[in-house]
């Protein structure tokens, strides 16, 4: 086929508009993020979007341009942060060659995601919360819920993969469980219980001999 014959790329509104998009949802990561800070240092009830520009490079107006309220930075935020803390683990879940190797760096991993972004926990714990009373938060925490149910479900899968077994519980069971150890975990590190991380490592430890049962025959 000629050269001649090749219809030319034409750049359409379509693609200034995907531009414009992908700039725009760039620079409310790059907002949200520095929001985060001052977010998981007050808490949701006490941050509004005017505390958060006093407390960052940027101006009022120019989180306003980019969100609509403190809802919309708040959700933004959270998800971002979140949706990088489902995949934490999965390169050491695909690493992993025995149920002890998998169990012992999830657990180093765990523990130190509790000791250096607790305050990060805190505001998500606090965002979730909120979701019981303001429809508003809904549905952003339905989705990251389900994003870190299934990050505990391939930890949990792969370790009964390693084990030549099957999970004992289906994943939002597991993932209750295990959320709820770190949600208890969390209150007492933010209240000064730096001990509780040991602790909590002692506890989920012994929790994978729960998680996989025998296959039936």
């Amino acid at each position: 086929m000629s050269e001649a014959m090749i219809a030319p790329r034409r750049w359409t509104a379509q693609n200034d508009d995907k531009v414009r998009g992908d700039k725009s949802n760039a620079r409310r990561i790059e907002l949200a993020e520095a929001a985060l800070e001052t977010l998981s240092e007050l808490g949701y009830a006490r941050t509004s979007l005017r505390e958060i520009a006093q407390k960052s490079d940027f101006s009022h107006g120019v989180l306003h341009y980019y969100f609509t309220d403190k809802t919309d930075l708040i959700c933004c935020a959270v998800r971002h942060y979140k949706t990088n803390c489902a995949t934490r683990y999965d390169a050491l879940v695909a690493a992993a060659q025995s149920p002890t190797e998998l169990v012992e760096n999830f657990l180093v991993k765990m523990r130190e995601s509790l000791c250096s972004e607790a305050h990060m926990h805190r505001l998500w714990y606090d965002l979730r919360s909120q979701a019981l009373y303001d429809a508003a938060y809904r549905k952003d925490v339905t989705e990251i819920d389900t994003l870190l149910e299934a990050m505990v479900w391939r930890i949990a899968s792969r370790y009964a993969e390693l084990c030549r077994k099957s999970p004992a519980a289906p994943s939002h069971v597991l993932y209750a469980l295990l959320d709820g150890m770190f949600q208890r975990a969390l209150l007492a590190y933010v209240g000064g219980d730096h001990g509780v991380a040991d602790r909590l490592v002692a506890d989920v430890r012994p929790l994978f001999g729960l998680i996989a049962q025998p296959d039936a025959n």
